[in-house]
């Protein structure tokens, strides 16, 4: 590499860094502060770019990266279930954007050809900045996230026949009949290879490679696999991000593809970074000064247009109100392969350079706006519904049934749409408790309204879901949804409509700990660190240490990482634990065998040996509260003991003839 172009590289790190310390402080989006650094650097402000096809070589790097981490996470099979989506919902929506762009166009004094070519370059949307805002919340599996989805992976699947058209928009004298036979040849030949490549060869290929157990030659592989599919799909006339995209397709099949996306997460993200600083790059900020008034309202109706024809065709899949907004304002930006075809239509002379500067003006200001439309999408949503809207346009085309659920108390209320949460309901239903499950997902909501469960479709926020759930009844909350700004609003109107109910809050980070609690949170369980936790305990198991100091030893090393907010509780029921520090309710199975079978409770000598107290037991269906000192103890007995975590997890062997799961309140 020349020492001008790792200049360069320096220089974009250097500015990048900068810029997106500042915008981290301030909580916008990184994408933002790598248009900024393109703008900066580029050759219209300060022209500290000296080599910018090298920047545009590595944009081209981390786009094709993009593409190929798409792959992976699509199989075919995947893409086949949602085939309706790719071709339906995506010809929609980029038939409808273009051409009421077109009309629209002819007002700007364009010709017909150039109105119908800048209403192709509108209707792509930008893979890249959706993409990654979607997976930085974790929304690409939602069901939203799969409209979305289906409907870029449409887009980039149709800038091959785009890319055809353009120089015909020109004036080109191909000869159409036989281009369009090549067209047909070149996807009956590429459909061919990712089914052979999907079914024999790459699995086969990487199992080998994988049996090396060299992580070396397992990334040369997949690298390899990449770049020269990618090449391949280019010298038969496709883009190479089309290419990258469909190298990983053929690998999603296999067992080894979650590695392949690990490994390569690191480089993708470094080199994506590069694609927007060369976007930055282009934008001729004299020109934004020079026309602020004609540029702002290209952009305003470009992301009108684009929201109004994306949220119709969410409708028109089958998404309510909120899905529609959602996917709306999602799509609402300029694509990054509108930049490819633009310079093609500037080659070809269908646009000048003014609209070519237009362009770009509406491109990256769209780009740049769209992290923010993508995360104000819900709280706008839910800000529209209050508005008297037609029902038919709430609940869109097909609904979630309206289940009638009967009133019901001191059962358990699951919020959430992820496998944690599903996987619990699982759990819930197998021991027969009452629960009712207020899933995000229409579509999964109405797959478990399919199995039998009490499944509501909705948004926690709203009181109307809550209510629907009888949350101001119930005797637990568990609130599983991933997303600390969510979870936190959650809790607060869980905590409204019930003072008593006890809210269980599963989040990410040890830190996100105290706000939750301070909201009326009475347990949050941190990700990172029960993680840790579970592999502490598997290694003293596995070095036989005692079950009871494991246990004690656990206990201890949660009070003192998140204990300390246990007095910041708002359960009025046990007000009692507020005052008294580290103490814990936990209930028990007497187990046959145990020693305390047929003692009474002062026989056990529990208080004074231990230092718990039982409070009650429960033998069958009837439940002994504050039983006297001559109750006898029986198998099959529940009882109920309160103490600090340590005593209770040595006193739990005498309940217990061999170890047993133990049931926190």
């Amino acid at each position: 590499m020349e020492l001008g172009a790792l200049k360069d590289i320096v220089i974009i790190f250097a500015l990048s860094t900068f810029v997106n310390l500042i915008f981290n402080k301030i909580k916008v989006p990184a994408i933002i502060g790598y248009l900024i650094t393109g703008i900066i650097a580029g050759p219209h402000l300060l022209k500290l770019i000296h080599s910018p096809h090298d920047v545009e070589l590595m944009a081209e790097i981390g786009v094709i990266l993009l593409m190929f981490t798409i792959g992976l996470e699509f199989s075919l099979n995947h893409l086949m279930k949602i085939r309706r989506t790719v071709f339906i919902g995506g010809f929609i929506q980029l038939s409808l954007t273009a051409i009421i762009t077109m009309f629209l166009a002819r007002f700007y004094s364009l010709g017909w050809a150039s109105s119908l070519f800048i209403g192709f370059l509108t209707a792509l949307s930008s893979t890249a900045v959706v993409l990654k805002v979607l997976q930085e919340k974790s929304e690409i599996s939602s069901y939203t996230g799969r409209t979305i989805v289906g409907i870029l992976i449409f887009q980039d699947i149709i800038l091959v026949p785009l890319l055809l058209f353009t120089p015909l928009l020109g004036g080109g004298t191909a000869n159409l009949p036989r281009e369009f036979l090549m067209l047909a040849l070149k996807t009956i030949f590429i459909i061919a290879f990712i089914y052979a490549g999907n079914r024999w060869l790459f699995p086969k290929l990487l199992h080998a490679v994988a049996m090396t157990r060299s992580q070396e030659l397992f990334m040369m592989c997949i690298i390899l696999i990449l770049l020269s599919v990618a090449l391949l799909t280019y010298e038969i006339g496709m883009s190479l991000a089309f290419g990258a995209f469909i190298a990983g397709l053929m690998i999603s099949e296999s067992e080894y593809s979650h590695n392949a996306f690990s490994d390569l997460m690191p480089f993708k993200d470094v080199f994506s970074s590069f694609f927007f600083v060369s976007i930055g790059m282009l934008l001729d900020l004299q020109f934004v000064i020079e026309n602020p008034l004609l540029i702002i309202i290209t952009v305003f109706l470009v992301i009108l247009i684009k929201t109004i024809v994306s949220g119709f065709t969410a409708f028109v899949l089958g998404h309510t109100f909120t899905g529609t907004v959602v996917i709306g304002l999602s799509l609402a930006q300029v694509g990054e392969f509108s930049f490819i075809l633009a310079r093609i239509g500037l080659q070809n002379n269908i646009l000048n350079d003014f609209y070519y500067q237009i362009f770009l003006a509406v491109a990256v200001i769209s780009m740049a706006l769209s992290p923010f439309m993508i995360k104000a999408s819900k709280p706008f949503a839910t800000l529209a519904g209050t508005l008297p809207i037609p029902k038919f346009l709430i609940d869109g085309l097909s609904p979630v049934p309206e289940i009638e659920i009967p009133l019901m108390e001191n059962h358990i209320v699951i919020i959430g749409k992820d496998s944690r949460a599903l996987n619990l309901a699982k759990m819930i239903r197998h021991m027969n408790m009452h629960f009712v499950s207020i899933i995000f997902d229409p579509m999964l909501a109405k797959k478990q309204q399919d199995k039998g469960d009490m499944a509501i479709y909705g948004d926690a926020i709203d009181d109307p879901t809550l209510k629907k759930a009888f949350v101001h009844t119930a005797g637990m909350v568990i609130v599983s949804v991933g997303d600390l700004i969510g979870a936190m609003a959650i809790v607060e109107k869980v905590r409204l409509l019930n003072k008593h109910v006890f809210i269980l809050v599963r989040t990410k980070h040890v830190t996100d700990i105290e706000e939750i609690y301070k909201l009326g949170a009475n347990q949050v369980i941190p990700e990172e660190f029960e993680t840790a936790i579970d592999f502490f305990e598997r290694i003293l198991t596995r070095y036989l240490i005692p079950r009871i100091d494991i246990d004690t030893t656990v206990a201890r090393i949660r009070d003192r990482n998140y204990g300390v907010f246990r007095d910041e509780k708002n359960d009025t029921r046990f007000s009692m634990l507020h005052d008294i520090p580290n103490i814990e309710i936990t209930a028990y199975t007497v187990e046959t065998g145990s020693p305390l079978v047929g003692k009474s409770l002062s026989e056990t000598k529990l208080r004074t040996r231990f230092g718990v107290t039982i409070l009650a037991l429960k033998r069958g269906e009837i439940i002994f509260e504050h039983p006297d000192s001559s109750f006898r103890i029986e198998p099959g007995d529940i009882a109920y003991i309160i103490g600090k975590p340590e005593a209770i997890s040595i006193a739990s062997e005498q309940f217990l003839k061999s170890a047993s799961d133990i049931i926190r309140f």
